[in-house]
């Protein structure tokens, strides 16, 4: 373990204020900002730029939601297409497949937590600058995040 590892325990008392996170990563052009970390959840927000997306995938241990603060998601959720704007909230369970894309062009912004926290925050620390896929998909089957085959979810 490194100094600045993400220790999970109790959810800590406090704010995190309006515009930061103490921990940015940069997932294949995403920015996400830790917002909170604990053994029962971790919320972290989203920038997903015009065309950036996270294809299928299943969290084999967690529910998974997404709050749109701004822009549209078209998410895959349950076998079909969706559409999510700014106040919808998208619930996730565990082993749905599911994905979501910024199809729009504007920057789309969410909060996005996972319950219980597994470790999603370790894997986004061995994602963070990481620019090929094929390994990003690899470290996420070692980190409870399944992805589908290519082609496996029609229009994705």
């Amino acid at each position: 373990m490194t100094a600045d590892e993400i220790v999970l325990g109790p959810l800590p008392a406090g704010i995190t204020l309006a515009g930061e996170g103490n921990r940015i990563w940069n997932v294949l052009g995403h920015t996400y900002a830790l917002k909170a970390a604990s053994d029962t959840s971790f919320a972290f927000e989203t920038l997903d730029p015009p065309g950036t997306g996270v294809p299928p995938h299943v969290h084999t241990t967690q529910d998974e939601h997404i709050y749109v603060l701004e822009g549209v998601f078209t998410l895959y959720l349950d076998g079909q297409w969706e559409k999510a704007g700014p106040g919808d909230t998208v619930r996730m369970p565990k082993g749905l497949p599911h994905a979501y894309y910024n199809r729009s062009d504007a920057n789309s912004r969410a909060l996005f937590w996972v319950s219980p926290a597994g470790r999603l925050a370790q894997l986004f620390d061995r994602l963070h600058d990481l620019t090929d896929p094929a390994e990003v998909v690899r470290l996420s089957a070692l980190h409870d995040v399944d992805f589908l085959p290519p082609g496996a979810v029609e229009g994705a």
